[in-house]
C-alpha cells in the first residue's frame, strides 16, 4: 500500500489546538496515526516546537515511530533554502520557512503540508519555489493545506 511521505511543518501541528485549525489539522493526524499517511518532521519543527506549550507539543506523542520519518537540516537544504532568499522566492525574515521547504525538496517528499499561506501555500510563491528547484535539479515540491491531503471517509 502506498504510503505518501507527508512533510509538516509547525502550523500544522499547533492547528491541532486552533479553533480555525483543528478539524483538518487533527483529520491529517488520525491518518499519520492509523498508518494511511507517514508523517515527516524535521529537526527544525522540533526545535521550533521546544517554546511551544506542552499541548502542542503532545500532538506528536499520538503518532508512533513506526509512522513517523525524522528528516534533518544538512548543507544541501542550507543551500537551497539561501537560493530561494537569494533569487527572492522567500523573504530573508522567513529564513525558517525557507529551511523547511528545502529540507521537503531535498528530501523529496510527496508533499509539504502547511497553514502558513502568506509564506508558504501561496499559489505564487510555489510556482516561484519550483522554479528554483527544477532549475538546480530538484522534482516539483507539491504545497497543500491540510484540508488538500486528508482522505474523504
Amino acid at each position: 500500500m502506498f504510503r505518501p511521505r507527508i512533510y509538516v511543518d509547525t502550523s500544522v501541528i499547533g492547528g491541532c489546538l486552533d479553533d480555525e485549525f483543528e478539524k483538518y489539522s487533527n483529520q491529517l493526524f488520525e491518518e499519520f496515526i492509523s498508518g494511511k499517511k507517514r508523517l515527516v518532521i524535521s529537526d527544525i519543527v522540533l526545535f521550533e516546537l521546544e517554546g511551544a506549550p506542552d499541548s502542542v507539543r503532545g500532538v506528536l506523542d499520538k503518532v508512533t515511530e513506526d509512522n513517523i520519518e525524522h528528516v534533518f537540516l544538512n548543507e544541501e537544504s542550507i543551500s537551497l533554502a539561501n537560493a530561494y532568499l537569494r533569487e527572492g522566492v522567500i523573504a530573508e525574515s522567513s529564513l525558517l520557512d525557507a529551511r523547511h521547504i528545502a529540507i521537503a525538496a531535498v528530501e523529496r517528499v510527496d508533499v509539504l503540508v502547511s497553514w502558513n499561506f502568506k509564506h508558504i501555500v501561496n499559489l505564487n510563491r510555489i510556482h516561484l519555489i519550483n522554479s528554483v528547484n527544477l532549475r538546480l535539479g530538484y522534482p516539483i515540491l507539491e504545497i497543500r493545506s491540510p484540508l488538500e491531503v486528508i482522505y474523504e471517509g
